[in-house]
């Protein structure tokens, strides 16, 4: 099944205050029916108003936790993307406020990849969806430094548990 197979007509929320950020991912998820906001007050009336598949939030400028909040309570399925925002404890906050997958901007051309994840996990009702971080834990140690995760070492050692897809649930999602 190809990205766009599972994409095709999803209704997401795309939201950032930087318009060549809202353009790109247009582009790149073409195959979805996306709206987008560039203000707080504005996603927040949307996400409180309409049913969407999935969210992909900006943390900095938009108030992206707030949103990610009401997205949550909504059971909207969240993806934080951001460039400014990008640092250990938004990851951890993030995750602890359940976002589904946190993306650096730098990633954001791989997009399709992460939502697709998302949205099959969600399809198929599994909760774990922390390949994400796999893919990118290279990309985190390379940007936070060695031994970043032991100012969260017990958080850590629980995602790893409780969020980490096995072999067998990777297989189920594909």
């Amino acid at each position: 099944m190809s990205a766009d197979d599972i994409l095709k007509g999803k209704k997401i929320l795309v939201v950032d205050d930087e318009p060549d950020i809202l353009s790109t991912l247009k582009d790149l998820l073409e195959a979805c029916d996306l709206e987008t906001a560039s203000r707080y007050e504005t996603a927040k009336e949307l996400l409180q108003s309409r049913n969407y598949d999935a969210a992909i939030l900006d943390i900095m400028g938009v108030r992206g936790f707030d949103l990610l909040q009401i997205a949550t309570e909504k059971n909207i399925p969240a993806l934080m993307l951001t460039a400014h925002g990008l640092n250990p404890d938004n990851l951890v906050g993030s995750i602890k406020l359940g976002a589904k997958s946190y993306i650096p901007k730098d990633n954001m051309f791989e997009i399709a990849i992460y939502l697709r994840e998302i949205l099959l996990a969600k399809e198929k009702g599994i909760e774990k969806t922390g390949n994400w971080f796999a893919r990118l834990s290279s990309f985190f140690d390379r940007r936070f430094g060695h031994g970043w995760k032991n100012k969260d070492k017990k958080f850590w050692d629980e995602f790893d548990k409780t969020y980490q897809v096995s072999k067998e649930e990777l297989e189920d999602i594909m």
